[in-house]
């Protein structure tokens, strides 16, 4: 490690409270960070999406892996690595999922553990398929409940276990390609103050990491998660370094979360 950022980090006098989701996608951004000499330095809270957000807003956190929904909410928003959750392609970890085709869809569970995927499935019922639906908000077990007219909006881990139990499943991060031409962030490391210079590049060198030796996150995974390939899931479908174009697609997509009805 560099002399002079071990020098500046051992002079920070705070342990920072860093959140993250403890979802399959994030384990090569994990990775690094569970491996770094500033492990000591930090306190990691794992939990889902919502709640680290949540947790952001209150201030119970200082830096989080969290819902890029969650922007308008924090009064001084800062980005604090180049690398997030989002993606280029078919993401296949967020989609709706239903027994009927979408033209048949008239009502819509929205998943309790997401704020960026359930405005981003709004925006895209809204503007991309031209449906009217009816919102259901979703409790634990909800899952269970879709059938007949009523979809719903999975995300994470459970939406790759469910990949192939239904019928029909409409990919958010194809569609919002396909709708806008720009790539999608569902989240990216965020604070609400400013963070030393000297950490921020420890921990950008950190996450750099394991997007960089997704073989070791592979090893690292159960024996047997899901029937989904885990390799093409980390090097296909998630896109983890936040270049311009993807910050031109969270742009977008926050400048549409504002027209959103409330």
């Amino acid at each position: 490690m560099n002399e002079y950022l071990c020098t500046k980090l051992i002079q920070l006098d705070k342990r920072w409270r860093i959140g993250v989701v403890s979802y399959f996608n994030t384990q090569p951004l994990l990775l690094g960070i569970e491996k770094a000499d500033f492990l000591s330095k930090i306190e990691l809270v794992k939990d889902y999406p919502a709640k680290i957000a949540q947790a952001l807003i209150d201030g119970h956190i200082d830096i989080g892996l969290v819902p890029v929904a969650i922007t308008p909410f924090l009064s001084h928003p800062h980005i604090v690595s180049e690398y997030c959750i989002g993606t280029k392609t078919k993401v296949a970890s967020v989609a709706i999922f239903s027994k009927v085709p979408m033209e048949q869809i008239e009502s819509i569970y929205l998943d309790y553990q997401s704020r960026t995927s359930v405005q981003l499935a709004r925006i895209l019922l809204k503007a991309f398929w031209k449906k009217d639906v009816q919102f259901l908000h979703a409790e634990e077990g909800y899952i269970q409940k879709i059938a007949g007219t009523t979809a719903g909006v999975i995300i994470g881990d459970r939406a790759l276990a469910n990949l192939t139990n239904f019928e029909y499943v409409y990919d958010l991060g194809e569609a919002w390609i396909e709708h806008t031409g720009l790539p999608f962030v569902f989240a990216a490391w965020m604070s609400n103050q400013p963070i030393p210079d000297a950490f921020k590049t420890l921990f950008n060198n950190a996450n750099a990491y394991g997007v960089e030796h997704i073989e070791e996150v592979l090893n690292q995974l159960p024996a047997r998660t899901h029937d989904y390939n885990m390799e093409t899931y980390y090097t296909k479908n998630i896109e983890y370094r936040l270049t311009d174009t993807m910050q031109q697609g969270m742009e977008l997509f926050l400048e549409k979360v504002k027209q959103l009805a409330p």
